[in-house]
């Protein structure tokens, strides 16, 4: 027998090494998704680019820049398990920066000695604000049946239009020092302060999505809504919840922005919807519904911001940024296409 020239011969011990390592990579690509591929990628090209990127500074200055996307990515990730999405992140996001602005700037004029009572109202006030968008969202999807597209992009509508209609379109200036100071830059035992919440959030929803029943029902309606709901699960109730929870999770990160930038700006949060479900896909959270880890979840939603730390470094423009973070999704989701082909095929 002959061998071309081109062809490159595989002695008997490295056809069978070749084939373990690609066992290997199906495997983690069916367990875990496309995450640590994009995340070897990314490290490789931005670390040639540049020394400084792989430097602990750098690193931690981008940890601390995911946290408010790491909390949006957690609601992001309840929705799109249940077989849905939220488009009205954003929205949740701007109403929370403006309505609490707005609260704590009237409240510590009524109060002057009780500045942290009305930075704690002014707060509750815009969680109230954010956890109504996420109401209406889980009344429309849960209870009458509407589209979450639809519904979530109506909601986002509305919203932006309230926050600007309070404003002005003028942000929202005179917050305490104390909010920005403590909740937008603060430390404790040397940890940011938006580092803690973000800490905290994602232990309570892993014990949530792993260890309570609601968790268990959020899995089971987006793996079979019908059947959860013929096994006596209270479908209704779940995507209810989930959608309010989702709501409340972007609240926080509004709260935290809003303190960073100590003021109530109605244009925070306007991409994180995009960015959220990407993190979440890339992650390997299926667009189907049944499939999501808390712990994937946050390393998805750590590389996006990644990610874009090193288009800054490699001084690519913003308008590109926001063509390669598309075309970045896209590719996500045809991968997840494949990925989920190949787990009913593997059954």
């Amino acid at each position: 027998m002959t061998v071309s020239q081109g062809s490159p011969v595989l002695t008997e011990t490295e056809a069978p090494k070749r084939n373990l390592v690609l066992a290997a990579i199906r495997g983690l690509f069916l367990r875990v998704g496309v995450l640590p591929f994009f995340l070897a990628a990314t490290l490789v090209v931005f670390a040639l680019v540049s020394a400084q990127f792989l430097s602990i500074q750098n690193l931690t200055n981008v940890a601390r820049q995911s946290v408010y996307l790491v909390l949006v990515s957690l609601g992001q990730m309840l929705v799109l398990i249940t077989g849905g999405f939220d488009l009205s992140v954003g929205t949740a996001i701007a109403l929370t920066s403006v309505v609490s602005a707005l609260a704590m700037v009237a409240l510590v004029a009524a109060m002057p000695d009780l500045v942290w009572l009305a930075i704690l109202l002014g707060a509750f006030a815009g969680f109230g604000a954010a956890l109504l968008v996420g109401c209406l969202n889980g009344l429309g999807v849960a209870q009458f049946g509407v589209s979450p597209f639809i519904m979530t992009l109506g909601l986002q509508s509305i919203g932006a239009g309230i926050a600007l209609f309070l404003t002005g379109g003028v942000p929202v200036s005179g917050l305490p020092f104390d909010f920005g100071n403590f909740f937008g830059f603060g430390r404790v035992f040397g940890v940011p302060v938006p580092v803690l919440f973000a800490i905290v959030a994602i232990i309570v929803m892993w014990l949530i999505m792993n260890r309570t029943i609601f968790g268990a029902h959020v899995y089971a309606v987006g793996g079979n809504l019908k059947a959860a709901n013929l096994s006596g699960v209270n479908t209704r109730k779940v995507l209810f919840f989930a959608y309010a929870l989702c709501a409340l999770l972007a609240s926080l990160a509004g709260v935290l922005m809003t303190a960073r930038v100590e003021s109530g700006e109605t244009n925070l949060g306007g991409t994180i919807a995009l960015e959220s479900i990407a993190a979440c896909v890339i992650a390997g959270v299926s667009l189907r519904g049944g499939i999501g880890r808390v712990e994937n979840v946050v390393l998805g939603a750590f590389f996006i911001v990644l990610l874009q730390n090193g288009m800054n470094i490699a001084q690519i423009g913003s308008y590109l940024q926001m063509v390669l973070l598309g075309s970045l999704l896209v590719l996500a989701v045809i991968l997840d296409q494949v990925r989920y082909r190949m787990l009913v095929g593997s059954r």
